[in-house]
């Protein structure tokens, strides 16, 4: 009888041990084949206008001290301010504090219709962007159209507190 017990346990410990040594998933509530769903199907025209917006995010601020954080959900909104044409974007890189690249949400353009806008959503439990996240835009208009904009939006719950604010992107190029 102990020895079924043991080998349970043992298998059960080995089993615990294997799933921790596997690499953790990437933390975001959008699943790629959205972004693919989106792409536009033909080259992008020459005579487009292009520019590229920065734009601030926070996945955890300082509270307290320096040494300890508080984990944010952070929406971006990608909106086109247009009424009459289409906006593309062209690229959705994500960096940490430190600048180095975490994920490229895409790199082919996709289209966000008149007054449409599109969100990233970055999970609570994902920190890696850390208190000095960003975002670059590559994108592409029409010579008559309003430029899109770009927005953070970060927020936290816990109990009966809640913290809340907004970034605004920032055309860089």
């Amino acid at each position: 009888m102990y020895k079924g017990v043991i080998n349970s346990v043992a298998l059960l410990s080995l089993a615990v041990i294997i799933a921790g040594c596997t690499e953790p998933k990437k933390m975001s509530s959008i699943d790629p084949v959205n972004w693919n769903k989106r792409t536009v199907g033909r080259p992008l025209s020459d005579s487009l206008l292009s520019g590229e917006t920065y734009l601030s995010v926070y996945s955890e601020i300082y509270s307290r001290t320096e040494h300890q954080t508080h984990a944010l959900t952070v929406t971006v909104s990608m909106r086109n301010t247009d009424p009459m044409d289409s906006v593309f974007i062209t690229k959705a890189e994500y960096f940490d504090t430190q600048g180095k690249p975490i994920r490229i949400y895409f790199d082919k353009a996709i289209y966000l219709a008149p007054l449409e806008t599109v969100e990233i959503v970055i999970d609570e439990k994902d920190r890696e962007g850390g208190t000095g996240g960003n975002f670059l835009f590559d994108w592409s208009i029409p010579t008559t159209a309003s430029e899109p904009y770009f927005e953070g939006v970060m927020i936290s719950t816990s109990g009966q507190q809640g913290i809340s604010f907004t970034t605004q992107g920032k055309r860089v190029r």
